[in-house]
């Protein structure tokens, strides 16, 4: 379909799925421009049959202190926000991944074409003051909203009132690029022992305080916790045993790749979550999985593609820790199942025929504007 798409995410949230979602709907012949701005934190993908403009927050310069650069890209968003209207007419529909400052963005948004929101998180985990409200107006803006799970259109549609017939279930992708290419092999990564990998920004929800409470009584293994801290994890230091290890800090795609091609076993004891792109990463690489049943993480794991584990229960995390690692014919079932898991249900080729004919109803309906 030889469609005019603008994907949209003006702070950069989610370089990876932007990337994959991009060129996989280029490859299916839509013509695709990613506006987005300069990733803070290191280089991304080079755009393969796409187009990049780094568009917002051009003055958001990555050298300056985090509080600094929120200050910059708060005044930089209304007038970039505008400016990007004005870009918009070029295409024939928006796509949305993430709104920066939902308390003015819907007064913001183009106008005139077919507007498509992907609803990662249907709402904010962490709010600021008046987000979540101003998130819940948002949907009301949106001719679509992508969700990755039944679990997230459950919520639109009963917990927020977005009506039925502007929901779509489709599938967050599995990140087959990230598991390409050479990976770092530094001493860092060398262990003896089994593996077992939590990976990603470190946040509240994501339960690490109840992965070190039943990782106690777990020998002859690892547990490696690695990410940027979004939070303060001096407790968690504090608290975690000697076969522990921290890498608290931003990581390269070739570190990442070096993690998680080192892992024996993936495990995210999230307390809430829709969806998570660390797991999608992880299927990726073809790793056994261990997962919280929370949101989408129990539909995954009701394929075989993953273990689940009771959310919030430590108990239960630890006998499935144990078992596991005890357990290598079972963990390489899990693995098997994950690669086939990423090279069918999720792989990009499906979503994005999927998203095309979303925008092509979209387009339909709206017809010439």
């Amino acid at each position: 379909m030889h469609v005019r798409v603008h994907v949209v995410d003006p702070s950069a949230y989610t370089p990876p799925y932007d990337h994959a979602l991009c060129r996989a709907l280029g490859a299916a012949g839509a013509q695709v421009e990613l506006y987005t701005s300069r990733f803070p934190y290191g280089p991304t993908e080079a755009p393969d049959g796409y187009q990049r403009r780094e568009f917002f927050y051009r003055r958001a310069s990555a050298h300056l202190p985090r509080g600094a650069r929120r200050l910059v890209k708060l005044a930089e968003h209304v007038p970039d926000m505008l400016r990007y209207r004005r870009a918009a007419r070029a295409a024939e529909v928006v796509h949305f991944q993430w709104l920066a400052v939902q308390q003015l963005d819907g007064r913001l948004l183009p106008r005139g074409r077919p507007l498509v929101l992907t609803a990662h998180d249907i709402l904010p985990r962490e709010p600021h003051l008046g987000q979540r409200a101003a998130q819940r107006r948002l949907y009301a803006r949106f001719d679509a909203i992508v969700v990755h799970s039944r679990h997230g259109r459950e919520r639109l549609l009963g917990e927020l009132g977005v009506q039925e017939e502007r929901v779509h279930v489709i599938p967050h992708g599995a990140f087959a690029h990230l598991a390409e290419g050479p990976g770092e092999t530094s001493p860092r990564l060398q262990s003896e022992l089994p593996v077992v990998l939590c990976f990603g920004l470190l946040r509240p929800y994501k339960g690490l305080e109840l992965l070190l409470a039943a990782w106690r009584g777990i020998e002859r293994a690892e547990l490696w916790i690695v990410g940027m801290p979004r939070m303060d994890i001096s407790a968690l230091l504090a608290a975690a045993p000697a076969n522990v290890r921290f890498d608290a800090r931003f990581i390269s795609d070739a570190e990442l790749r070096g993690y998680f091609r080192r892992a024996d076993l993936v495990v995210l004891p999230y307390r809430v979550a829709d969806q998570s792109g660390v797991l999608f990463t992880a299927l990726a690489f073809g790793k056994p999985l261990l997962v919280s049943d929370v949101g989408g993480f129990a539909e995954l794991a009701a394929t075989g593609a993953a273990r689940a584990f009771a959310a919030g229960d430590a108990g239960a995390l630890h006998n499935a820790l144990q078992e596991l690692l005890a357990d290598r014919a079972e963990r390489d079932a899990l693995a098997q199942r994950a690669r086939g898991a990423a090279r069918e249900r999720f792989a990009w080729e499906g979503i994005a025929a999927r998203t095309l004919a979303l925008y092509a109803a979209l387009v339909g309906e709206n017809g010439p504007r």
